[in-house]
């Protein structure tokens, strides 16, 4: 099994992905675990000091001006996490609380939290043997830290609470632990607040959503580009040089996906046959410059996160010098923005999608397919209801664009008085992303038949290729009407796989 050795310096985005969705098993490298050494023995001096230091000797948020004496310490870091730990809801994915553990792990083992060793090395533990904290949807403001959701998992490693077994069963944390030959820790100072003071959760769901965000927007230039085919328009717009006096990467990549598969298409450039068109519409002839954007767009957020998965996110911290130090890098903003961001983006990759859907099922628009590419149309209905789904869709896709990080709710006695809502906007782009993937299975689906309905001219490879693939994927081809909704579901999981793209890239190689 892959392993992931965790330092001083941060992770990658592919380490994240190993660890949430693939079981890599982590470690701790000993430069790691010398910096928890050395953080810690600067925290104990502190400890032992009779002057009140935030985190260490105090209480919390609106509670900060209380000196906590040494022995009820340990109590105190016991307490935030069971008082924190207030989520409700339904329970996030398996995937994002792996995350949401690891890079939590990520930022202890950077030696600027005076977490011990032992500590890290439980949360190793935990993650290693495939136990996932039971957190719920709603509980974090995406300020002071994904708070009730690291809480949740800080519970397990105390052996409180619930988690979810590697058999997917949930029980008490405290069997599982025992189960595994796991000791719960006994927190001491400082140690219960480094838990939980973390944008850990919304970094984890970004780096994730960018992973399938990659694979989608190569899907969209592929349905693109079997609409334009479907439609008989044109591939000129796709020139190089065209694209080369508005140099954005993300629209010429768009552009050089779509013209690599539809090399050798016999069904473009015919609108000026029967119903001549001096140009295709908005939504065919601009898909690059829309799906570009988005891609663009994906470039500054991966950037942000790059910065982020680098970054040692604690309130107070332990610097070089010795100091322990309040700051504010706990606040979610720069991950809410582009979560936020990459929400706009997706709902309008969706958007255009459905437009070009909706253009292939309109007899007066289609350039002579049948309408709603139905067999019998009035018998029929063809796909008329798919794209009424799919419309639902691109509407429920809007309303996650609205933006969750122009919100601000105060809370803790208005000492926080300020937060990002970075974990909203990452569970909201979290079903963008979802209804994304289901937008473009309905455009593949019509797309696919409208091409087959093209008799007499024969697509390009690639389109051919994935038109092939899909079908032996159990989603049908044109003919009389049936049950859709299977057909839909099978398009759905072959486009959320990757197949779609694996499929195209047999004939020309990598997209971009």
């Amino acid at each position: 099994m892959h392993t992931v050795v965790v330092g001083t310096s941060g992770v990658t985005a592919s380490d994240v992905l190993a660890v949430a969705r693939d079981g890599a098993r982590v470690e701790l490298s000993a430069e790691a675990v010398a910096a928890l050494a050395a953080a810690r023995g600067i925290v104990d001096a502190l400890a032992a000091k009779p002057e009140p230091v935030y985190g260490v000797s105090t209480g919390f948020g609106a509670l900060a001006t209380r000196h906590i004496s040494p022995e009820l310490r340990a109590q105190l870091q016991r307490n935030i996490v069971r008082s924190h730990a207030a989520g409700m809801g339904p329970r996030v994915e398996r995937e994002v609380v792996r995350a949401l553990m690891f890079l939590r792990l990520k930022t202890v083992c950077s030696g600027r939290t005076g977490v011990r060793p032992e500590v890290a090395q439980t949360m190793a533990d935990v993650l290693n043997a495939g136990i996932t904290p039971v957190v719920h949807e709603y509980g974090s403001l995406g300020c002071s830290g994904d708070l009730a959701p690291l809480s949740h998992c800080a519970l397990t490693l105390m052996g409180e609470g619930d988690a979810e077994g590697p058999d997917g069963v949930v029980r008490p944390a405290g069997e599982l632990l025992a189960e595994h030959g796991i000791a719960p820790v006994e927190l001491r100072e400082k140690e219960g607040l480094a838990l939980l003071n973390g944008t850990d959760g919304m970094l984890g769901m970004l780096v994730m959503a960018l992973a399938d965000l990659d694979m989608l927007y190569k899907s969209a230039d592929i349905t693109a580009a079997l609409s334009l085919e479907a439609l008989l328009g044109t591939d000129k717009v796709l020139a190089p040089e065209l694209h080369a006096i508005r140099p954005h990467p993300g629209q010429g990549a768009s552009a050089a996906n779509m013209l690599a598969v539809l090399e050798g298409s016999e069904l473009t450039g015919h609108h000026q046959d029967d119903a001549p068109r001096v140009q295709d519409a908005y939504s065919v002839r601009c898909a690059p410059q829309v799906a570009g954007a988005g891609r663009d767009t994906m470039a500054h957020a991966r950037l942000v996160a790059e910065r982020e998965l680098a970054s040692a996110v604690d309130n107070p911290v332990v610097l070089p010098d010795g100091r322990v130090e309040s700051n504010g890098n706990f606040h979610g903003a720069p991950v809410a923005y582009v979560l936020d961001f990459l929400a706009i983006a997706v709902a309008d990759l969706a958007s255009i999608a459905e437009r070009r859907t909706d253009r292939l099922l309109d007899k007066n628009r289609s350039h002579g397919l049948p309408p709603f590419l139905a067999d019998d149309a009035g018998v029929d209905s063809g796909l008329m209801i798919a794209q009424y789904t799919q419309a639902a869709l691109v509407s429920e896709l809007k309303r996650l664009a609205v933006p969750a990080s122009a919100d601000s709710i105060p809370s803790s006695a208005m000492q926080e008085d300020h937060v990002s809502m970075g974990w909203s906007a990452a569970r909201k782009l979290r079903t963008a992303v979802d209804n994304l993937t289901r937008v473009l299975a309905v455009e593949l689906y019509a797309a696919s038949r409208a091409v087959e309905l093209r008799e007499g001219l024969s697509p390009a490879p690639a389109t051919q290729a994935a038109i092939t693939a899909v079908r032996k994927a159990g989603v049908e081809g044109p003919g009389p009407d049936r049950f859709l909704a299977p057909d839909l579901a099978a398009a759905d999981a072959f486009v959320r796989e990757g197949r779609l793209v694996e499929a195209v890239e047999t004939v020309t190689g990598p997209l971009r």
